[in-house]
């Protein structure tokens, strides 16, 4: 007796593949950068009260984007095909959920759905989420349709090797700074702001008598005139920065509260920027490495800062700090490089190059790019 033909309608083959695809390049953004997620991950557990998970964020992020990435490739060829439709529903029946919260109370901000690849507003997320939901409702409805003429054993066996291998690109980004960087610090941008000259505070009097308005463009108003300042007071101030671009939103303090920012991120000349948001888990390998680099590079002109959240007295010694330390958000540190601590170079505020700790450079590495 003839078995009869199992044929996957076309539609349902162009909306598995279509679903596959946004499956994998989800799952490979976000393992190009895993730290990315589990910032993430950090979020979505502060929003629920969900603490008791908070030692486990790190666990939670690789199992998201492994099992993401599995469920892309087996859609994709077709393997374990039934498994697969059922996870993805059931994992899109999950997230559609979560980004309707998201969306309706702004629990988080950014959902990470793409890692830093592609920003998307969470109302998008949802929707995207919604859509994707039909897609596996489709395919979960049509599952019997989708086989392949590969034994059970053989289909296991090429899911293993691809996870085994998606989890070493994962374990190297981690390991390392992640292969491509989405984000603002990447290398050769210029972190300069511009249009700070544009500008304008605008101060608004009242005059005491008539109640009549006047607004000045500070500080071109008569503050020296002791009659006009009698019978006008102090309303309120506005300022019109409309045409400042921001390329970061980093803050560099000292200990007084004084704002460095521009004066380290925009020095004209090299300047190396040693970051640790949490210093009492950096590695002491690196951090003694980054105070050894700091003397050897003392007769060079390359300007040598530290940027953290913490308190470094209790390392000062050990560690052979003797730098300028400045604090700074560790949100924004985490930004600047997926590394604790990391290092960063930049020449008038563009960044030159990059290192996690376990790639530290040498002197003749650093002095090299500091020379030319």
């Amino acid at each position: 007796m003839l078995r009869k033909k199992i044929v996957e309608p076309i539609f349902v083959k162009v909306i598995r593949i279509i679903t596959g695809l946004v499956f994998i390049f989800s799952s490979v953004v976000k393992g190009i950068d895993p730290l990315g997620t589990d910032y993430r991950v950090i979020d979505y557990l502060e929003a629920y009260g969900w603490y008791f998970l908070m030692d486990y964020t790190m666990a939670l992020s690789i199992l998201l984007i492994s099992a993401e990435f599995l469920l892309g490739v087996a859609l994709l060829l077709k393997l374990k095909s039934r498994l697969a439709a059922l996870g993805v529903l059931l994992i899109m029946i999950f997230f559609t959920v979560v980004t309707y919260f998201d969306a309706m109370y702004e629990l988080v901000p950014d959902c990470g759905c793409f890692g830093d690849a592609v920003k998307l507003t969470n109302w998008e997320t949802f929707y995207k989420n919604i859509l994707l939901l039909i897609f596996a409702i489709i395919i979960f409805l049509y599952r019997n349709k989708i086989s392949v003429r590969i034994q059970p054993w053989l289909q296991f066996t090429v899911l293993l090797i691809v996870l085994a291998g998606f989890g070493w690109f994962m374990a190297y980004n981690i390991n390392h700074l992640p292969v491509v960087d989405f984000r603002d610090w990447k290398v050769g941008n210029d972190m300069k702001s511009s249009g700070k000259e544009t500008v304008v505070n605008y101060l608004a009097y009242k005059n005491k008598n008539t109640g009549e308005i006047v607004e000045y463009i500070s500080p071109n108003y008569p503050w020296n005139d002791s009659v006009w300042m009698s019978e006008w007071e102090f309303l309120n101030q506005r300022i019109d920065d409309s045409q400042l671009r921001l390329k970061h939103g980093l803050i560099i303090e000292d200990n007084q509260g004084n704002n460095l920012t521009e004066e380290i991120i925009e020095n004209p000349g090299y300047q190396i920027i040693l970051t640790s948001y949490d210093i009492d888990n950096a590695p002491a390998s690196a951090m003694m490495h980054a105070g050894e680099l700091y003397v050897q590079l003392q007769n060079t002109d390359a300007s040598f800062t530290m940027l953290t959240r913490d308190d470094v007295d209790a390392y000062r010694d050990d560690y052979g700090i003797e730098y300028d330390v400045y604090s700074a958000d560790d949100i924004e540190l985490k930004a600047m490089i997926r590394s604790n601590p990391g290092l960063i170079i930049l020449k008038d505020g563009v960044v030159l190059d990059k290192w996690h700790y376990n790639d530290f450079p040498d002197f003749d590495e650093v002095n090299e790019l500091v020379s030319k």
